[in-house]
């Protein structure tokens, strides 16, 4: 969670859930915090790349009164400690709390920082300086290619076996490995940094 102190032009922005671990659903414990197989080695190319690493993550969890800020943030910092140890530091972790309709009390709202809006996408491009068309999105669910895309993020991955009907004619590149995923980063990188 902390920024390091090189300051990078650009961002590799991370979902949570089904990107960095297997999304069991509301995982709020390192009990069944499970890292998907390929992503110390997808944070450490894109480190090497020259790109700051940033997860932006939807947590509704919160909201709906599953688990609390406190063990979210818990949560976090052992994350980020396992990122570190393997060499593939995150320099920052932004989550939205928030449910329209099932969020209870002052998280019961429609907040932009909710992918699919793009609220905390914008707010890493405000406080880290980062350019976000020169920036790449990873998510496994529409509603991230979504916000990246609102958000004007240069490149959407999609890390999903299917091709959701809600992304027809939006651009994205869809990937079934975080294998394909660096494959996709290394090939970008250039591109996006000529523009």
């Amino acid at each position: 969670m902390n920024i390091s102190e090189s300051r990078h032009d650009r961002a590799l922005l991370l979902d949570r859930d089904g990107v960095i671990n297997v999304n069991h659903g509301y995982v709020h414990s390192k009990d069944n915090f499970d890292f998907i197989e390929g992503i110390f080695d997808l944070v450490r190319t894109a480190r090497a790349l020259g790109y700051r690493v940033v997860v932006v993550t939807n947590q509704a969890g919160i909201g709906r009164g599953y688990y609390s800020e406190a063990q979210f943030h818990e949560l976090t910092a052992w994350m980020c400690e396992q990122f570190e140890r393997q060499g593939a530091p995150i320099d920052k972790v932004y989550f939205s709390p928030y449910h329209p309709t099932a969020g209870i009390g002052e998280y019961r709202q429609d907040e932009d920082t909710r992918k699919p809006g793009p609220g905390m996408i914008l707010r890493a491009h405000r406080e880290l300086g980062v350019s976000l068309e020169k920036s790449i999105l990873i998510g496994d669910k529409p509603s991230d290619i979504q916000a990246g895309v609102a958000a004007g993020v240069g490149l959407n991955i999609l890390f999903s076996n299917e091709s959701p009907a809600a992304l027809e004619g939006l651009r994205y590149v869809p990937v079934r490995t975080l294998k394909d995923a660096i494959s996709c980063l290394e090939g970008a990188g250039t591109a996006l940094a000529l523009r």
